[in-house]
């Protein structure tokens, strides 16, 4: 019996449905939430990515402030643009679209972000409340995972779970969220120094699979029944597709689907779950910077 196919795209749209209806009554009382994306360069990949956020703040009536600068610009310069977004009380989220070209430091830019704007939740005061357990901005891709099980009714409570991979953007969030006493799973992370991946992942009633790399899980390494969530997207050659090539995630969906009990897609599990929660991220901000100035 095949996997039960975890919808991102409807859960994604659910998600920001919640949040149009929100940002009305926001404007009914004269707040406009605003988001402002920087790009540097025109990374393809970085491109399409900003087109599906700016997309979407649209979609749900926010505002748009989106800066695109290009690949010459000074790592100065971006600082300098990040500190007038901070300044700019009409503006409530501000994210910088990873990666930068090689001669900015990505750090010194993540840190020069409002904490109360960082939407994307890599500012170190929102990584030591997500530690904390403090309320602050969660990152989006695992929050929005987060949302994905509770959504298809995956009990995390007590749940063993494997997160494979150690990033700041998912592996690490991903295991610090699924630890908070609402989530109560108990977790392991594995990653490139891990020896015997298999023996863990055999274990896991929930498996988070963020390694970078297709196929990284098979069906011979996954328990009968397990939640696998692959937040994988790797282009590999097709000369069949327009583009010339297709998506793919880091699990052997195909496989795997026929073993696990529930499986997200690639495309349309995780992906469109990040965009959603930015999306709700941002409300969060207007909300909260708007409670502070007392509106």
């Amino acid at each position: 019996m095949s996997a039960i196919v975890i919808d991102g795209k409807a859960v994604a749209e659910e998600v920001k449905a919640d949040v149009a209806k929100k940002v009305e009554g926001l404007k009914s009382r004269g707040i406009v939430p605003c988001l402002a994306v920087i790009l540097v360069g025109e990374n393809p990949a970085s491109v399409s990515y900003v087109t599906g956020k700016r997309k979407a703040l649209a979609a749900a009536g926010m505002a748009d402030k989106s800066v695109l600068l290009p690949e010459t610009a000074t790592e100065q310069q971006v600082l300098d643009l990040i500190h007038e977004l901070n300044e700019d009380s009409s503006v409530h989220g501000i994210l910088v679209q990873l990666p930068l070209p090689k001669h900015i430091d990505e750090k010194k830019v993540t840190n020069a972000i409002s904490p109360e704007k960082d939407v994307d939740g890599f500012h170190p005061v929102n990584v030591g409340k997500l530690l904390s357990g403090e309320k602050g901005f969660l990152p989006c891709t695992p929050h929005g995972i987060a949302v994905l099980l509770k959504k298809a009714g995956v009990a995390t409570d007590g749940a063993n779970t494997v997160v494979i991979g150690r990033s700041n953007i998912v592996g690490k969030p991903m295991a610090l969220l699924l630890l908070r006493r609402e989530y109560n799973a108990t977790v392991t992370v594995c990653h490139t120094g891990t020896k015997n991946l298999a023996e863990y992942t055999k274990k896991a009633d929930i498996l988070i699979v963020a390694s970078g790399h297709p196929h990284t899980v098979t069906a011979d390494m996954v328990k009968s029944g397990a939640a696998v969530i692959d937040v994988g997207v790797n282009r590999i050659p097709d000369s069949s597709k327009k583009s010339g090539f297709r998506l793919i995630g880091d699990v052997d969906y195909d496989s795997v689907k026929e073993v696990a009990g529930y499986i997200t897609p690639v495309p349309g599990g995780v992906g469109p779950m990040t965009i959603a929660m930015l999306i709700y991220n941002t409300l969060e901000a207007a909300e909260n910077i708007s409670l502070a100035e007392g509106k």
